[in-house]
């Protein structure tokens, strides 16, 4: 059996947002048949920041920054559609989920998803620390790449993950040659809380995550550590504690969270993002809602040019908000910042074959006159 511990954290659940209005454009469904994607041999590394939010209804999504794309869709699974897992067997009666993924031969291999049921999840890039094990006897064997529709196409909510994950081992197996295992962890979602998975040399780890945020590297409980020494920073203008005998006086507005990080690394996208997710206010309507959460992952997003790697700049490719409990997925990308969306429930959820939607990667601009 693989070593899982449970954090004791307590749930959080936020409300947030300053008011925005959000342009709301639909999506086309690929055409088929749609062309085969090219495949070098290469990991999907999905590095990213993911935020979760309740005003009236409850959000999910991510950014995912990297360095270059793969032919990546919003992929609808319906309830027939067969699951195939290299362990255990095969579920062809499972919840529908949306999300983006990677389509390879009719199998959504998925970045992050929501289920018909609210419960969302997303991989993220884990590469220090992320272990994969071989296959253990008396355990639900799964790889990491079938872990997100494993999990969301049977369970309704955080807690019943929890149980699901108690006897769950991560193998170390590929998708194929060409796209060995990719080093993630993953944060799991729904309106009462989230948790947060690590596969590592010691076993599974599962803990609650009461920061409502979520990046890469280091594991969970150093983020959390880390975040502790940010506690001082405030949105409230800043009262004199250094020396309040001496008449300082600060030469500009918005000074509360001075010391706040800045750059992209993971720790500091991580405290950006959690102080952004958790101080923020919105209104409840759909429109501020989608608006505001667009706008809080504009605070950690990567504009080319300002983090050069090997294979290029990393950009964040795209943007995702999905509203948990209608099954509405929006989405920008680097090159449309106008937001997209497409609805789950338009499409039959009784089907047997993946629908997938191109995404818009063109600015549509509003012209006025």
């Amino acid at each position: 059996m693989p070593t899982a511990s449970y954090g004791s954290m307590p749930k959080n659940v936020i409300s947030i947002g300053l008011m925005t209005a959000a342009a709301l454009m639909p999506a086309n469904p690929v055409p088929k048949p749609a062309p085969k994607p090219a495949i070098s041999r290469r990991r999907i590394i999905i590095m990213c920041t993911a935020i979760r939010l309740t005003t009236r209804d409850h959000y999910f999504g991510r950014n995912l920054d990297l360095e270059y794309s793969y032919q990546e869709t919003v992929a609808i699974t319906p309830r027939r559609y067969p699951f195939h897992f290299r362990h255990e067997g095969t579920n062809s009666d499972h919840f529908a989920m949306i999300g983006m993924a990677f389509v390879v031969d009719g199998m959504p291999l998925y970045y992050e998803a929501t289920n018909e049921k609210g419960l969302s999840m997303a991989g993220l890039n884990f590469p220090a620390s992320a272990v994969y094990h071989d296959v253990k006897p008396d355990c639900a064997n799964i790889a990491s790449f079938e872990l997100i529709p494993y999990i969301l196409g049977q369970c309704e909510s955080v807690q019943e993950a929890k149980t699901l994950l108690q006897r769950l081992n991560i193998t170390r197996d590929g998708f194929s040659e060409q796209l060995p295992p990719s080093p993630l962890h993953w944060m799991i979602d729904d309106r009462e809380g989230c948790i947060v998975v690590e596969s590592m040399a010691d076993g599974l780890h599962v803990y609650d995550n009461w920061s409502n945020v979520m990046t890469n590297e280091p594991p969970l409980p150093l983020q959390l550590e880390n975040l502790a020494h940010y506690q001082a920073l405030s949105p409230e203008e800043p009262v004199n504690r250094f020396a309040p005998t001496l008449p300082l006086k600060v030469g500009g507005r918005c000074t509360g969270a001075i010391g706040l990080p800045g750059d992209w690394s993971p720790w500091s996208r991580f405290v950006r993002a959690a102080f952004l997710t958790n101080n923020s206010v919105s209104g409840d309507s759909e429109e501020e809602s989608v608006g505001q959460f667009f706008h809080i992952l504009g605070g950690v997003a990567h504009p080319r040019g300002c983090a050069h790697l090997p294979h290029g700049y990393e950009i964040t490719v795209y943007t995702s908000c999905c509203n948990a409990d209608t099954g509405v997925y929006y989405y920008t990308t680097y090159g449309n910042q106008q937001i997209c969306a497409v609805d789950m429930h338009k499409v039959d959820l009784d089907g047997g074959e993946v629908v997938s939607y191109e995404l818009k990667k063109q600015q549509g601009i509003h012209y006025q006159n």
